[in-house]
């Protein structure tokens, strides 16, 4: 009879006998507030700051982790809150952000879109944390979920922005949406740059293309960072078929 192999933990055991830290789960409160937030905003029918409160979880969401990682005060609660949180700011609040802007001007069609987008980032985030010990630390399997809810609520801002109803974009933002939602749950790779040494000397140009990126946030924030998020959403597609026809190159 063939023996078991005991199932490996996806967390340290170090790190899984720790309790509960109080300053990494405060940024992580403080994402789960911005998104609630942002459905509430939606549902009142004040999408821009619904699309504002999305980026703040953003940032926050980003903070959590490295919090943690700086205190030595990671935890298997930590990282389980943190998906939790993921999943209301960056996979319900986009879907219904962008349901109630304009997809329940299409019917059953509007509520499918949004809901093929809140599986994808359910999906997503279930994958990331199952892999955790297998995946490139390099790459993302998929595109992230935090990117594809700046891709969703981008549009939204963007367009209010504009001064464009969300009725006559409609249909892009059902396509949008939906591609939001196919794409997180791809084997399309991303970036992660988690091996970004910021201790590492770097070219002058580096400096000035992020004093750049700075004013262009500064100047036009919806805008700078809807473009920054579509074009990284095309970059993972842009490697994927670059490394196709490096591997078919190869083959010949």
């Amino acid at each position: 009879m063939t023996e078991l192999k005991p199932r490996k933990s996806l967390f340290n055991p170090d790190v899984k006998r720790r309790g509960i830290y109080l300053l990494p789960n405060l940024f992580t409160t403080a994402a789960l507030f911005a998104g609630f937030f942002a459905i509430v905003q939606a549902i009142q029918g004040d999408f821009e700051r619904a699309a504002m409160a999305i980026f703040i979880a953003m940032v926050l969401d980003g903070l959590d982790g490295r919090v943690a990682r700086l205190t030595n005060t990671q935890s298997a609660f930590g990282a389980e809150y943190d998906s939790l949180s993921d999943m209301v700011s960056f996979g319900v609040a986009p879907a219904l952000v962008m349901y109630e802007w304009t997809l329940r001007d299409l019917g059953r069609l509007g509520w499918i879109a949004a809901f093929i987008y809140c599986a994808g980032a359910a999906l997503r985030l279930a994958r990331f944390n199952t892999t955790l010990e297998v995946v490139d630390k390099r790459f993302f399997q998929g595109l992230p979920s935090p990117a594809a809810a700046a891709l969703v609520a981008g549009l939204v801002w963007v367009m209010l922005l504009a001064q464009v109803p969300g009725y006559d974009v409609r249909w892009l933002a059902c396509a949008l949406t939906v591609f939001a939602g196919l794409t997180m749950i791809s084997n399309i790779r991303y970036y992660s740059f988690k091996d970004i040494n910021l201790k590492k000397s770097v070219p002058f140009f580096v400096i000035a293309a992020v004093a750049l990126s700075f004013a262009l946030v500064a100047y036009s924030p919806g805008v700078a960072l809807f473009a920054f998020f579509v074009l990284y959403c095309l970059s993972g597609y842009v490697l994927a078929l670059v490394g196709m026809v490096r591997g078919k190159k190869t083959a010949v």
